[in-house]
């Protein structure tokens, strides 16, 4: 008996319906091939909407969305709404109310796709940033003191409970060791394998300065690393991070930090394996509804023009079938971005020498 899996796709705005079209033929094509059933059901929630009826996201509407497998995103933005509603009323409202609390970021570069660092190929850029998603900067917590006054006071407060960290730095273990079981990475030493080591994780923090967020966090991240000897670990400040993002990437195995950094550094990290068109996304509840969404955004002026690349949803398309446990399909998936990514030209807007519905093509004739 095949198995069904009912997705909630919200193709959003600008660009979001092109790519999302891709997606969906390209993984059309994995579950006619390797035997399970995808069940569509689309919403309309984004910028658009908000212009025609005042409505970002309501609670009905996030309960609805629970009873789905997952949920594939192709991004929130309209240039006629004010910066900060849709991000707020319906991104962090789904990531918050879902308790999407890891966002997943796989940061690979493929063959023929050009990164910005000299004399950097696959081999160097190969690793994973796990941010936790629901806690730090991002919860609202703060205030205005004499606003609008030449004392004026704004307080924005990072905030943790350890519940938070504990639960994000143990997915990261987790993710490390499930990642490695049958093949270590490959910057390990020989020495290192002999010891019995099959992967590195990296917490990126501030602990000079965020005296109190960052010293629960490194406390919690070395307690848990006591669970897992066969993982080295070791921590690096975001500002050294980012500097070694750039000089060295090859260092890197896995990255486990707060909300805000993780925002920062995984930005970095896509334009590091070669743009924004070929970064995938998940943010997840592992215990629940996880969301999956490309991290390019909406691209408003290129709409409905068949220019933009839709390898980066098609890649987060891969990303939820792993998650929804269809491993040998998303590895079909990835496989054909490889053989397609070597057709392109280039991974720019407008200069790939395919339209983004022959991208799809491609890819789905591939699987």
């Amino acid at each position: 008996m095949s198995k069904n899996y009912k997705i909630a796709v919200i193709p959003g705005d600008g660009t979001g319906p092109e790519v999302i079209r891709e997606g969906l033929k390209v993984l059309d094509a994995a579950s006619r091939k390797y035997g399970f059933t995808l069940e569509y059901n689309k919403y309309n929630y984004g910028g658009q909407r908000y212009i025609e009826t005042g409505k970002v996201l309501g609670d009905r509407d996030v309960e609805g969305l629970k009873k789905y497998d997952a949920i594939y995103l192709g991004g929130i933005g309209h240039p006629d709404v004010k910066p900060g509603i849709l991000e707020k009323g319906i991104l962090l409202k789904l990531r918050f109310d879902l308790d999407q609390y890891i966002n997943l970021r796989p940061v690979k570069l493929y063959d023929n796709v050009k990164t910005p660092i000299k004399n950097v190929g696959p081999e160097e850029v190969d690793f994973t940033v796990i941010r936790e998603n629901t806690g730090g900067l991002y919860t609202g917590v703060g205030e205005f003191k004499d606003k609008g006054t030449e004392n004026e006071v704004a307080v924005q407060s990072m905030v943790y409970s350890r519940r938070q960290v504990e639960r994000c730095v143990r997915f990261a273990f987790e993710y490390i060791e499930n990642l490695h079981k049958e093949k270590p990475w490959k910057g390990l030493t020989e020495k290192e394998k002999e010891d019995g080591y099959i992967g590195k994780l990296t917490l990126c923090g501030k602990t000079n300065v965020l005296t109190y967020a960052y010293d629960l966090w490194e406390r919690v991240f070395n307690e848990v690393a006591r669970e897992y000897d066969n993982i080295i670990t070791d921590y690096s400040h975001v500002d050294a991070i980012s500097i070694y993002m750039v000089e060295n990437p090859k260092i890197f195995d896995g990255i486990v930090t707060g909300n805000m950094f993780g925002d920062i550094i995984t930005d970095l990290a896509a334009v590091i394996q070669g743009g924004m068109g070929v970064a995938p996304s998940g943010n997840l509840n592992p215990e629940g509804v996880s969301m999956f969404e490309p991290v390019h955004g909406t691209a408003p002026a290129f709409a409905r023009k068949g220019v933009i690349n839709p390898v980066a949803a098609i890649l987060t398309a891969q990303m939820m079938l792993n998650q929804l446990g269809q491993i040998e399909a998303a590895s079909a998936i990835e496989s054909s971005v490889k053989s397609t990514l070597k057709k392109m030209k280039s991974m720019e807007v407008g200069k790939m020498g395919l339209a983004t519905s022959e991208v799809g093509d491609l890819i789905a004739k591939g699987i």
